[in-house]
């Protein structure tokens, strides 16, 4: 495994962590404590110390499994989570942004995740509104005076321009973004990760498989239909394009003798602005495959 430090911090974060969506029951499967503890384990085997979670995937739910599953561990691993939300059942979020709301979601998460510090603590895919509120940051720094929170960070809405945000992160005391970027979503190259070097913010590179499509697994004409799976709430269309394109990518940009999968993860660890990438997994194999990227 290869590391990076993660910007402006003192955190050395594996370039494979370990993204944990999936462990909410949005994704097509419920997991078992036992499931977790054996894929984390394994990470942890491959030299894997990132994971990324979330205080909506699930009700917790993601963040009390991780917590299950790395008691003992500690110290080994990094710990990013998020705040702004509210699970009340799948495919739903409530906003909770008054400093209220997110100091009480960070107990809750400290609670979940069985630890006393949170390493990054995310900003959520908030609007410039609920951003722009002086209070919150300041609880926010408070907590850190207080050693529940090691850093700050930002991990940006797919669904606004996160430029504003981003050019402000360091006035507000974030050290790090969350931003999606893969081989089929490459807008940030533009100006978002300019910024970024400018200000030393490090990159968490968060769907860099595009939602698996570039896994290799998906061909044209491949139906997400399962209720429980986030894509087939996507745009049916737009994922056979994509799926098209991953097909041209698969014949004339990646080696045939690597799967599609590590060679789409090292694509995005190429940029000079990434510090790590932060793929889901499903099992062991999934584990396995992304972690030998860091070869590529």
């Amino acid at each position: 495994m290869k590391y990076r430090q993660l910007g402006k911090t003192d955190l050395n974060v594996s370039v494979i962590g370990v993204g944990t969506w999936q462990f909410g029951g949005e994704w097509g499967k419920a997991f078992t404590p036992e499931e977790v503890k054996g894929l984390l384990g394994r990470a942890g085997e491959l030299g894997l110390n990132l994971i990324d979670t979330a205080e909506c995937y699930g009700d917790h739910l993601s963040e009390a499994l991780i917590g299950q599953a790395i008691e003992g561990e500690r110290d080994r691993w990094i710990i990013a989570t998020k705040f702004g939300h509210k699970f009340p059942g799948p495919f739903e979020r409530i906003d909770q942004w008054s400093p209220q709301e997110v100091q009480q979601q960070l107990e809750d998460s400290l609670r979940a995740l069985r630890t006393e510090t949170i390493d990054l603590y995310q900003f959520h895919s908030g609007s410039d509104q609920v951003f722009d509120q002086e209070a919150l940051w300041s609880m926010l720094q408070r907590q850190i005076q207080a050693g529940k929170i090691r850093y700050l960070g930002l991990s940006v809405s797919s669904r606004i321009d996160p430029l504003y945000q981003i050019q402000r992160a360091a006035e507000v005391g974030v050290s790090a973004i969350q931003i999606i970027y893969n081989r089929l979503e490459r807008s940030p190259e533009e100006k978002i990760f300019p910024v970024c070097q400018e200000q030393n913010l490090g990159v968490l590179a968060r769907v860099p498989l595009a939602s698996g499509l570039l896994s290799g697994k998906y061909q044209p004409g491949t139906a997400f239909t399962q209720p429980d799976d986030v894509r087939s709430r996507q745009d049916q269309a737009d994922i056979q394009t994509k799926l098209k394109q991953v097909q041209e990518i698969q014949q004339n940009e990646a080696p045939p003798d690597v799967p599609l999968a590590a060679w789409a993860l090292a694509w995005c660890l190429q940029h000079p602005a990434v510090s790590a990438v932060i793929p889901g997994c499903k099992t062991i194999e999934q584990v396995e495959l992304n972690a030998s990227a860091a070869d590529l």
